[in-house]
């Protein structure tokens, strides 16, 4: 009698991870970092201050306030896209830095990027994870600079619908539009900020390198852009057209400025995304 051997199934390969599951983990990660709350609650406290200041000290356009701020007073709607210009200078810039760097640098840091990379995820849908959680952070760090600089300008500076920059007066509703435009342009300029910045933080396993690399060249590019004789380089630029977010207040809207800066940003996005990308698939685990 012959003994015929039990032949044994193959090990299955390796499954990748639900992609739902994985986005989760990272939004939750990022939401619960001390450091991204304390930066959400700073950014939410900047309108407020603004808003305090103009309402103890009368009418900025009285004594000399600078360009946009002077229409704030007795026009409350126009305190969000004011908050978000000053803002989108250095302080998101600074947060969206923050959260990049800690996506990748910061896990290399703690010795837990090693086991994502040998995880079943797959490194380019790695990044993609990384990216939505930066992606997550910039939108609710704008959005809640624009929600606290709306109820500030309502309840402290008053005002009955948004005199634009032209003259003209638009009703709460078309308002919200001119603010929820705003929100979204800021959001894909500091979408790019992020992208860069996450390619950075592929390259080394320090965060505050690439904390300070990115805003580094974010003064860099911004002194560039005042030199008469580098006139030529500011295409180039990312920061050029970043004060055409005030455009969202003329009547009618100015979209030659805005539609420069878009394409601008989706150009620094491709290009940020891709080093990322191409550095991830041939980092050693």
């Amino acid at each position: 009698m012959t003994a015929t051997a039990e032949v044994s199934p193959a090990p299955a390969g390796r499954r990748s991870a639900p992609l739902g599951r994985v986005l989760l983990a990272e939004f939750r990660w990022v939401l619960r970092r001390p450091r991204n709350l304390l930066a959400l609650l700073m950014l939410a406290g900047l309108p407020v201050l603004i808003g305090v200041g103009i309402a103890l000290t009368g009418e900025p356009g009285s004594g000399g306030g600078p360009g946009l701020l002077s229409s704030v007073a007795g026009n409350g709607l126009v305190l969000p896209v004011a908050s978000i210009l000053l803002a989108q200078s250095m302080l998101l810039p600074l947060v969206v830095a923050m959260v990049a760097a800690d996506a990748i640098a910061g896990e290399a840091s703690h010795g837990t990027l090693r086991g994502l990379l040998i995880a079943p995820l797959g490194r380019v849908r790695l990044v993609g994870v990384k990216s939505a959680g930066v992606l997550l952070m910039v939108l609710l760090s704008v959005l809640v600079l624009a929600v606290s600089g709306l109820l500030t300008g309502l309840i402290i500076v008053g005002g009955d619908g948004l005199v634009t920059l032209s003259g003209t007066t638009l009703s709460l509703g078309a308002a919200l539009g001119r603010i929820a435009l705003a929100v979204l342009w800021c959001a894909a300029q500091m979408a790019a900020i992020g992208a860069v910045a996450l390619a950075l933080s592929s390259l080394t396993e320090h965060p505050l390198v690439v904390m300070a690399g990115t805003m580094a060249a974010l003064i860099v590019f911004g002194v560039l852009g005042t030199v008469p004789s580098l006139e030529w380089m500011r295409p180039l630029l990312i920061t050029t057209d970043w004060s055409a977010v005030i455009d969202v207040l003329r009547d009618p809207i100015f979209t030659d400025t805005l539609s420069t800066g878009l394409l601008r940003a989706g150009c620094y996005l491709v290009i940020g995304l891709s080093a990322t990308v191409l550095r991830m698939v041939t980092r050693d685990a």
